[in-house]
């Protein structure tokens, strides 16, 4: 797609959001189910729910647009999935609260993505005048912000990181 006004920018990026969310929900579910922490694993279960909700709600703003969500690969949100799996998940990781504290870093480095591309849109959607679009996006962005909160509670006053600590 030729890019010639914020609006031809603003369709790609919902595609490349949806892309993001698309490929990271499934390593979200396997570092939900990997996780030893019962808070951790439910956080984590819960993220890849608003992930889903996510991916609902740019399908419905793409129909609305006239565009398909599928047009484009999202390489960025390809190369922190493929390091969630390295790093969340790998058989190299022996110890489980270990383990733990591993897929912290690599669930927030996925949310970050998605905090920057969900901030974007909503930007770009208030100065179009799309506000239907924009609250939209500026929820599944409080929810987004929501979910990056929750990880770094576990982390810092969770047992998570003394766990692995110890």
């Amino acid at each position: 797609m030729a890019m010639s006004s914020l609006k031809d920018i603003y369709l790609d990026q919902l595609q490349d959001i949806w892309s993001a969310n698309t490929q990271c929900l499934p390593v979200v579910t396997e570092l939900g189910r990997a996780a030893q922490d019962e808070i951790l694993s439910e956080a984590l279960i819960a993220g890849a729910n608003g992930i889903a909700d996510g991916i609902a709600q740019i399908e419905k703003l793409c129909s609305d647009h006239g565009i398909k969500p599928n047009a484009e690969h999202c390489k960025g949100m390809a190369g922190l999935v493929k390091e969630a799996r390295a790093h969340g998940l790998s058989d190299e990781i022996t110890d489980a609260d270990v383990r733990d504290a591993a897929i912290i870093p690599q669930y927030q480095r996925m949310v970050h993505y998605a905090l920057a591309g969900y901030g974007t849109l909503t930007a770009f959607a208030n100065r179009l005048g799309l506000d239907g679009d924009a609250a939209i996006l500026e929820k599944c962005l409080d929810q987004t912000y929501d979910g990056d909160r929750r990880m770094t509670e576990i982390a810092t006053k969770g047992g998570v990181n003394s766990d692995a600590a110890s």
